[in-house]
């Protein structure tokens, strides 16, 4: 009890709400050792742990669960308006977030890449595993640094991703040191990349709570809110050969195509979706409100589309009921 009260003065009850308000009869138990890991990892020494924690939703124990027809494995309501918790289903469970990876490699290249630098792709953007999401870029095509996030991020190309790993940080590898230090520095301690794109690995792993931290990060970049905003992008680069190519990549995110209904009051600004046999269907969102309230929502490993979307309709509903 003692360890309790001294995270809660640690994090400073004034002007940071520290709980949810979930919706059901199931519960979920508080992990301080979650906390401690947090401090040690994010805060430098000598540094107010308020000031880390004061934008952030934290999830302190004894919030109500969602509803049982919740099926997916894990999904969570963030408010970044008040820092509530609006609903929580296992929040802190390590699962693969397939595609939805992509939010940390979007976000390490808008903010350290020139977004105008012309990139000509190698042979990293040959990927021959099965089901895998492509944007269709060659070896040898040359395109700015935009035009491959767009390709990251509409049509969830891992050659895109590969391309800008290989690109900033010069292997796959050394990336992904690039994005576990990133997300170390949010705070986002239960997550482990080994690529930048989220094919199936065991040692590939995040949870919802950390994906909301790297997700809520992102949207700070204009650049990135425009990327994961478009329902349709046009790219037009030149080929090996020097051939004029243009593709077309759609937003594979329902909400935005129109495929599925965002419920009345609520406005879809982007996200990321992922879909691997490991990982099942995932989704994360940011929406707002008719009171310009800004939200983050999390579904991970639905049984298949249908049940993804079903799912993240339920959680969402919430904001508004």
């Amino acid at each position: 009890m003692k360890r309790f009260y001294g995270i809660c003065l640690w994090i400073g009850f004034s002007g940071i709400v520290l709980t949810g308000c979930g919706r059901s009869q199931a519960s979920y138990e508080y992990e301080p050792e979650r906390m401690d890991a947090l401090a040690a990892d994010v805060l430098p020494e000598n540094s107010q742990a308020p000031a880390f924690a004061s934008d952030l939703c934290v999830i302190m124990g004894d919030e109500a669960g969602p509803d049982p027809s919740v099926t997916a494995e894990a999904a969570c309501v963030f408010s970044l308006e008040d820092g509530k918790v609006l609903l929580q289903k296992n929040p802190y469970e390590r699962m693969n977030p397939a595609s939805i990876t992509k939010v940390m490699t979007a976000l390490i290249a808008v903010r350290e890449a020139d977004l105008q630098e012309t990139v000509t792709v190698g042979q990293e953007t040959v990927i021959t595993e099965s089901g895998a999401s492509l944007c269709h870029i060659n070896p040898g095509d040359t395109l700015t640094m935009e035009q491959l996030l767009y390709g990251l991020m509409l049509p969830s190309g891992n050659d895109a991703g590969a391309a800008i790993a290989v690109h900033m940080a010069g292997s796959l590898e050394a990336f992904a040191e690039k994005m576990n230090e990133t997300a170390r520095s949010l705070g986002a301690t239960d997550t482990h990349f080994v690529n930048p794109h989220g094919l199936t690995d065991e040692n590939h792993y995040t949870t919802a709570y950390d994906l909301y931290l790297i997700y809520q990060e992102a949207m700070k970049e204009p650049e990135f809110q425009k990327i994961v905003g478009t329902v349709s992008y046009t790219a037009q680069y030149t080929d090996g050969e020097g051939n004029a190519k243009t593709q077309v990549w759609k937003n594979s995110n329902q909400y935005l195509s129109g495929k599925t209904q965002t419920p009345e009051g609520l406005t879809v600004t982007g996200g990321k979706t992922g879909t691997t046999k490991a990982a099942g269907s995932c989704l994360i969102i940011g929406c707002e409100d008719e009171n310009a309230q800004n939200y983050v929502a999390v579904v991970l490993k639905a049984e298949g589309r249908a049940e993804l979307y079903q799912n993240m309709t339920n959680i969402i509903q919430e904001i508004v009921n």
